[in-house]
């Protein structure tokens, strides 16, 4: 019995590239991953190869930015639900309406109010990054 690799294999191969430290760490990431995965999935590499130069300006991001930028699975469901609860709703009188029934429905993703604790502490560092690499932007409105 032959063991096929999971169809998510070349992704968590391509995962050092983009968590590399530096563009040269990044291109001999990328060149071990041409070489192990090149002749089997030529279009991906194509593709990084195509886009290297509009790659590259996101590693000169802090690394705790770049794990928020690529974590998009919290977004994807918050934007699920909000979805979800519209459709249910099918139309609005007003826009005060739409706004009241996507507030209700990201009120209902936390309703204890202990999951923003959570969420803080678990992306303070990426906050503090966000803070000095945008000089204060982030915290502007908030104050």
């Amino acid at each position: 019995i032959r063991c096929r690799p999971r169809r998510d294999a070349p992704g968590r191969a391509l995962k050092p590239v983009y968590q590399a430290a530096t563009v040269a760490e990044a291109e001999e990431r990328f060149l071990e991953f041409q070489e192990k995965w090149g002749r089997k999935y030529p279009a991906i590499v194509r593709l990084w190869s195509n886009s290297w130069a509009e790659f590259v300006p996101f590693l000169q991001f802090d690394r705790e930015i770049r794990r928020v930028v690529c974590t998009t699975n919290a977004i994807e469901s918050v934007n699920a639900r909000i979805r979800k609860a519209v459709r249910a709703r099918g139309h609005f009188p007003n826009e005060q309406a739409a706004l009241k029934c996507v507030y209700l429905a990201v009120m209902a993703l936390d309703p204890t109010g202990k999951g923003r604790a959570r969420w803080t502490q678990r992306w303070k560092a990426a906050l503090n990054a966000f803070e000095i690499t945008f000089d204060g932007r982030l915290s502007a409105g908030g104050r």
